[in-house]
């Protein structure tokens, strides 16, 4: 009998496993149309501002309604945790969004995208410059050669489309910058209150904040805007930043995070070739040098920590 449910428990696991791999790949996949969303809402002349408000106005009943998921029958939140929640809500949701959205005026959705996915690269810089963390040599090879593939993507969008790429970059740049000290600071909260809840009272925090923003420095008229800005509005609320979230967190509950961040792999492909799709932007060499060069560093480390793991 013991015999006859060993292949059954294999097969569980192995489904299990498969499940979270899919479930990580459809969650990198429509985080990474956000840019591809946001570029095509530009076309009808909407400011920055008012852009990401409705994003986040649009998303925030669904943050309120995680928040609230993941906190039944969880003590209340104390003073030093709404303070720290506020605190990863403006730096994660809320500036780097901002700009992000800012930068996305000025760069391609593919470059956008392979700055953006060097989160784990910054990540690690930052660790070295706050907390004296020890950086080994495998992990300042793979720092090099994942800036030496956005140089690559840079200089090569610089010649074609001029110095506003400069400007668009510094603001990605700096967007993953404020994501990446979310990241580094998360993790006490997450360990006291869980991933969702910190995620849905950070993020409906961030979404208060965006929507202050817009009616602080935009007139009450500014929020006509034309009927399709508004679907893209939602879409990009839904299927581009509430869905991911859930579908990350689902994912980690099956794989480790090793195997999600290897998985992500296919966001900054998926971004570069919907950006071709619906964009017309250019791929050529350039572009696909770049991006291997900007994968492979993010796998070389991530691989790092897989091997000092075990």
């Amino acid at each position: 009998m013991a015999e006859s449910q060993g292949p059954r428990l294999n097969n569980s696991t192995e489904r299990r496993a498969l499940n979270g791999v899919l479930l990580a790949v459809a969650g990198s996949i429509c985080f990474s149309g956000k840019a591809i969303i946001v570029k095509l809402s530009y076309r009808y002349g909407v400011d920055t501002i008012t852009l990401l408000m409705y994003r986040m106005l649009f998303a925030m009943p669904l943050f309120l309604a995680a928040s609230w998921w993941a906190g039944r029958g969880k003590p209340d939140l104390t003073a030093r945790q709404w303070f720290l929640l506020a605190g990863l809500g403006f730096s994660g949701y809320y500036l780097a969004s901002f700009l992000d959205f800012l930068g996305l005026q000025y760069v391609s959705a593919g470059l956008e995208r392979l700055i953006l996915y060097m989160n784990p690269t910054i990540v690690l810089a930052a660790s070295m410059l706050l907390f004296n963390a020890r950086v080994q040599r495998m992990q300042w090879l793979a720092l090099a050669v994942s800036y030496a593939g956005v140089l690559l993507v840079f200089v090569h969008d610089l010649t074609f489309s001029g110095s506003h790429v400069a400007l668009g970059s510094v603001l990605v740049f700096c967007s993953a910058i404020s994501y990446s000290l979310y990241l580094l600071f998360a993790g006490e909260a997450v360990k006291q209150l869980g991933a969702l809840r910190v995620t849905g009272v950070a993020s409906s925090l961030a979404c208060v904040m965006c929507i202050a923003q817009f009616f602080a420095l935009r007139p009450i008229s500014a929020i006509a805007v034309p009927t399709p800005v508004l679907w893209l509005a939602a879409l990009n609320a839904t299927l581009c930043t509430f869905v991911p979230v859930l579908l990350v967190a689902m994912s980690l509950e099956r794989v480790s995070s090793a195997v999600a961040a290897q998985v992500g792999m296919v966001g900054p492909m998926s971004t570069i070739i919907l950006g071709v799709l619906l964009l017309n932007e250019p791929f050529n060499a350039w572009m696909v040098a770049g991006t291997v060069l900007v994968l492979a560093g993010v796998w070389m480390l991530q691989r790092w920590r897989a091997f000092r793991s075990q």
